[in-house]
């Protein structure tokens, strides 16, 4: 493993434990704000932090033509990214009004299984261990979520395909920070998640400044640690590492949430929920196990 890959390692795990967390702020941020207004908020946060970096960077940024035309490529693909996180983050949110930060967490997680498979569509090559690692994974959402009436709450199922639009964010990152600036990247496409949220919370809910008050500090940890802080270290990570790579590191931020969830807001899961956890845990490894182990013996 060179210097590079290891920077974006530290960077993924980082990512991870702040987003686990970020579960929790999202849970109590949920009893005074709607979905829309929290995140069109938070992401808006998220944004403006960004701001003295991109001024930073700007200072050293030669003004050329190519750079005129890469911001327009910029400007798209923030756009582009930003829709994806919107619809993401949208359903994420509401589905942590009707389940637990830890259960939200571990079905999230499930974007990891789906990168790879998702790939093939971009004719990336899916390996056997990633179909075992997805089968173990759904046996193990069907003990977290499905009761013994083989009913899914509304929650978790918010949650089951705000997944698809996870895995689909991540690659679509992989593609773009190859392409263009990473912090733009993230200004951008926090930006457009921010304005679409803020338009339908304007349109459908109930904006108070009690409820402002009241969830200012899920606010400002959602904002900007897991926005700001956390969507730009994933960003500036994949520029070095694949999609699957990452993958397989910032599946922990489900556990960071189950442990958040347990020590900061008394949440609780029976035998049943930690068998699941454990199964979806393992599938999320396993699929990734090859591909990590290979990518490391390329580096060596």
């Amino acid at each position: 493993m060179n210097k590079q890959e290891l920077k974006s390692n530290i960077y993924f795990f980082l990512a991870a434990a702040i987003w686990g967390f970020a579960f929790v702020a999202q849970r109590v941020g949920a009893k005074y704000l709607g979905a829309f207004t929290f995140n069109g908020v938070r992401f808006a946060m998220g944004s403006l932090s960004l701001i003295p970096l991109l001024i930073y960077f700007k200072k050293n940024e030669k003004q050329t033509h190519e750079k005129k035309v890469n911001y327009k490529y910029e400007l798209k693909a923030g756009a582009i990214a930003g829709c994806i996180l919107f619809l993401a983050s949208t359903l994420q949110q509401l589905g942590i009004y009707e389940t637990t930060a830890g259960k939200a967490a571990f079905i999230t997680g499930l974007y990891i299984v789906l990168v790879p498979i998702l790939g093939l569509f971009l004719k990336h090559h899916t390996k056997l261990n990633t179909w075992i690692g997805a089968i173990l994974a759904v046996i193990g959402l069907y003990f977290l979520s499905v009761n013994e009436s083989f009913f899914i709450s509304r929650g978790d199922f918010l949650e089951i395909v705000g997944a698809f639009f996870w895995a689909a964010h991540i690659l679509l990152i992989d593609y773009f920070t190859k392409k263009v600036d990473a912090v733009k990247l993230s200004f951008i496409q926090f930006a457009t998640c921010s304005i679409l949220s803020m338009i339908i919370a304007l349109l459908t809910e109930d904006i108070t400044m009690y409820g402002l008050t009241k969830a200012i500090i899920p606010l400002l940890y959602g904002g900007i640690c897991s926005v700001g802080i956390a969507y730009t270290l994933q960003a500036v990570g994949q520029k070095h590492a694949k999609p699957s790579h990452a993958a397989i590191i910032l599946s922990f931020e489900s556990v960071f949430a189950c442990i958040g969830g347990i020590l900061l807001l008394n949440e609780s899961l029976n035998l049943r929920g930690f068998l699941g956890c454990s199964l979806m845990l393992c599938g999320m490894l396993l699929s990734q196990l090859k591909v990590s182990i290979r990518h490391s013996n390329k580096s060596n």
